[in-house]
């Protein structure tokens, strides 16, 4: 969530004209995140959300990030719900861009997860895994290793400083991920962004998850890479270090819904460090071309790069458990 689109009274008038809700009394940009425009509407009664789809979401994936959140409600995954206008769609216009109002959902983010808390995520992935595979629709993942060589190029890394000869050791990454990736494995539709910010919980249980906005067709055990390296780590002296407590927790939630098959055991490690690659490589990218004028809050590149170094001392399945 950001805010890159501002918009004003007028924007509002229109969306109170063109959808069946309560008056807006008040709206606030939403500063968290770096991929859409958000705003929290409030009526007398209710909350909404206000996305504005911005540069890494193409036009035409909108419509299957709608129908799949519909069908998540409809299977009890609770997450937010796109409100229809009155001519029965989800999108809008704003300020030129694609737009949706989503029901907003009830609970806090965590600043830090316990155990416990990795165990319930690692069971709602599974359960979302589960469900998916029924799902008809379908979307490629626009942020795939095969996108990341475009990627890598156009960072100016004349502006990164943490690390030394770090577009030389990233353009060699890559050219290790693209060896080891595997092929085959058992996929469906993922979250693909369950960053601990999209998790939200209400006395200490997961109420829900928000911001589907990079969900896709992808493997099951790519979804469990991002969580590891999304929630699993530990912020210690300024380092980011691995919690093999949270992963076997996190994989043991996972597990009491979906099993894992060997060969998505096998190959953990290098999809970690793929995962870990493609969350440097734009936080990268953000943190070198992100206008001023954007009210955001840029994300540290160098969480991931220390994240990225972790992966490459580790191999086996097991190395993740203890």
């Amino acid at each position: 969530m950001a805010v890159y689109t501002k918009i004003n009274h007028s924007d509002i008038l229109s969306i109170n004209k063109n959808f069946p809700i309560e008056k807006i009394t008040s709206f606030v940009g939403i500063k968290k995140g770096i991929e859409n425009t958000n705003y929290l509407l409030k009526t007398k009664n209710n909350k909404y959300i206000l996305t504005i789809f911005e540069k890494r979401v193409a036009n035409k994936d909108v419509p299957f990030f709608m129908k799949l959140m519909d069908l998540l409600n409809s299977k009890k995954i609770n997450c937010p719900k796109p409100i229809k206008n009155l001519e029965d769609e989800y999108l809008i216009k704003i300020k030129g861009k694609l737009a949706c109002i989503v029901t907003f959902l009830d609970g806090k983010d965590k600043k830090v997860l316990t155990t416990n808390n990795c165990y319930q995520v690692g069971m709602i992935i599974g359960k979302m895994h589960k469900i998916t595979n029924k799902f008809k629709i379908k979307r490629e993942n626009s942020m795939g290793m095969k996108n990341m060589p475009k990627l890598l190029k156009s960072i100016n890394f004349k502006k990164i400083k943490f690390a030394k000869n770090i577009k030389q050791n990233l353009e060699k990454t890559q050219i290790e991920i693209n060896k080891k990736w595997p092929a085959n494995l058992p996929q469906g539709i993922i979250h693909g962004d369950l960053f601990i910010d999209n998790i939200f919980f209400k006395k200490n249980k997961i109420s829900g998850i928000i911001d589907f906005y990079f969900a896709s067709n992808e493997y099951y055990m790519y979804e469990v890479a991002i969580c590891i390296n999304a929630l699993c780590f530990d912020l210690k002296n300024n380092q980011f270090k691995i919690n093999k407590h949270k992963i076997n927790s996190l994989i043991k939630g996972y597990e009491k819904v979906r099993k894992f098959t060997s060969k998505e055991k096998r190959n953990l490690n290098i999809l970690c460090l793929g995962s870990a690659f493609r969350y440097l490589l734009t936080r990268l990218y953000d943190f070198s071309n992100t206008p001023k004028t954007a009210l955001i809050k840029i994300k540290d590149p160098k969480e991931y790069y220390q994240k990225l170094l972790a992966h490459k001392q580790l191999k086996t399945f097991k190395d993740y458990l203890n």
